[in-house]
């Protein structure tokens, strides 16, 4: 004979396996700032028409951060949302960035979301959290943090080890203290032996052709690159 209390322990076993199902179900979400259509502005895929999508929150504040106002606030959005968005525009290329994307966990969901879809996807991070769950096809545009950003010490070493030839290793820099040290490092872990690296001035306070003329001196094995996006739209948001 079936008890009260088995009956109740059943029932309560029911509620605890449908709320199990329920969140197993539920549609994962993210945080997002913004999805915009512009031109790529850095990196290798620069000049292509491209989709970006910035997600909210990073746990840095460089001192030359220009995308302060992606730290808080978003919407919450389904990654089937987010794709029917970056469809809407029919382009071959997206960009997941921040903030800092990987700082949301179902980041790595959505970047493979959009390479079995077809994209071209470039993932740009800050290099201080692991890249080791990334999509192998995506291309990571890693963003050292030299001296003058205030955030040196967050730099992941172990991500040097996780970069595929197609990736690429970005040092903004600020002054020759910068410079100086961002070259130490290239050589010291052998970077431009893996990937691309990027060396970029911080806008309004290294002038580009300062930069260009160090790196045609020290005949480095790297790229220069402006930021294409600012010297056409400057700090408007969205662009």
């Amino acid at each position: 004979m079936t008890t009260v209390a088995a009956r109740g322990a059943a029932a309560g076993d029911a509620v605890v396996s449908a709320g199990a199902n329920a969140v197993a179900s539920s549609p994962e979400r993210l945080r997002i700032t913004e999805i915009f259509h512009s031109l790529q502005g850095e990196a290798d895929a620069v000049g292509w028409p491209t989709v970006f999508v910035r997600l909210t929150g990073c746990p840095l504040r460089c001192s030359w951060c220009d995308t302060t106002y992606s730290f808080h606030g978003g919407e919450w959005r389904t990654i089937d949302a987010v794709l029917d968005d970056v469809a809407k525009y029919g382009v071959r290329h997206v960009c997941v960035t921040g903030g800092e994307p990987l700082a949301q966990k179902r980041c790595l969901a959505l970047l493979a979301r959009l390479c079995d879809a077809g994209y071209e996807v470039s993932l740009e991070t800050s290099g201080a959290l692991d890249v080791g769950e990334v999509d192998a096809r995506v291309r990571k545009v890693i963003d050292l943090k030299a001296p003058g950003s205030g955030e040196v010490a967050r730099n992941l070493w172990s991500n040097v080890d996780r970069l595929l030839p197609h990736d690429q290793v970005k040092v903004v820099l600020a002054d020759r203290e910068d410079y100086d040290w961002a070259v130490a490092r290239v050589r010291e872990h052998r970077i431009d032996a893996r990937c691309q690296v990027l060396f970029s001035p911080v806008h309004g306070r290294l002038a580009p052709r300062t930069l260009a003329e160090w790196v045609l001196a020290d005949r480095l094995p790297v790229r220069m690159q402006l930021q294409l996006h600012k010297l056409l739209w400057g700090e408007e948001p969205g662009r």
